[in-house]
């Protein structure tokens, strides 16, 4: 039982892909749908990617927190008193977004965590023997993610891992009609709640640039050696869900691969980032999935 990744998703991007702003390329991309993504998603993208602030300012915001995140790093891995502050940390996240970031990048934030929440759900709702509390973390606003915080979406996933246990490949794919939806939360862009502020500039990857020291700065080196991790239980993820629906191919999506071995900071916004378009790939698939089995029905 093989969904293609485009079916059903015919992109026609008119307010980015037309836009006398945007290069050949942009123009290009809006109109490609080979990997399923919604497209209030992709209009988020493509908006954030002309953020003139992200070609001018991005490279040096990138340049110097990637040194300062590797100083940090070091510090943390002596053999001295480790110390964490998880709730400063999501408090100065939150103003940082409420004050400074785009509206635009903070959509595919609070988007982010809807898409991995239902993955996960997903998951283990269909997997075999599975006794599992679900994932709750589905903020509808930068207020609310005082409550379900970035360290939360993270202990999330390694949790559930843990409960679900060591993965045993089904002989065959579930029926569509024997697919587990019950936790699944469809994403509803109206239900986001956000009010625009004229200091929101800054584009999607160079608030990570911030965020990514303050993480480093305010976990211990073991939580943030975890995060920074978690984003290649993504092959796992998607090698999971392709058994689960017969669509092996789905590993394709996940950049970020081979958990057993770890990495440090290196790279990180880039995989940060690709974990990002992982869930949004993923989700619209499965979500795909699930209209035409109600349409099938």
């Amino acid at each position: 039982m093989s969904t293609d990744f485009n079916n059903g998703n015919t992109h026609s991007s008119k307010q980015s892909a037309n836009s006398s702003k945007a290069s050949a390329y942009l123009k290009a991309i809006a109109q490609d749908n080979s990997l399923p993504i919604e497209q209030s998603a992709l209009d988020l993208w493509l908006k954030d990617l002309q953020n003139p602030l992200r070609w001018g300012i991005r490279p040096l915001l990138q340049f110097i927190f990637a040194v300062l995140l590797h100083i940090i790093w070091f510090f943390k891995r002596l053999p001295l008193p480790q110390f964490s502050a998880h709730v400063s940390l999501q408090k100065l996240i939150c103003w940082f977004c409420t004050h400074f970031v785009s509206r635009e990048a903070n959509l595919l934030i609070l988007r982010h965590y809807a898409t991995e929440s239902n993955i996960l759900n997903f998951l283990a709702a269909n997997s075999p023997d599975a006794n599992f509390k679900p994932v709750q973390l589905y903020p509808k606003s930068i207020a609310q993610m005082q409550q379900a915080s970035f360290v939360d979406h993270d202990q999330e996933l390694f949790r559930l891992f843990a409960e679900l246990g060591p993965w045993h490949h089904p002989a065959k794919p579930l029926a569509k009609a024997k697919l587990n939806w019950q936790h699944w939360q469809p994403i509803d862009m109206a239900e986001f709640q956000f009010t625009e502020k004229r200091s929101q500039w800054l584009d999607f990857e160079s608030a990570h640039a911030l965020f990514m020291c303050l993480f480093c700065l305010l976990l211990t080196r073991e939580e943030y050696r975890d995060a920074i991790n978690g984003f290649n239980l993504d092959q796992s993820i998607a090698r999971r869900i392709g058994d689960l629906v017969g669509a092996p191919n789905l590993t394709e999506m996940a950049y970020n691969k081979y958990p057993h071995y770890l990495v440090g900071p290196w790279n990180l916004g880039q995989r940060f980032l690709m974990h990002g378009f992982f869930t949004e790939h993923l989700y619209t698939y499965l979500e795909q999935l699930r209209q035409s089995s109600k349409d099938s029905d």
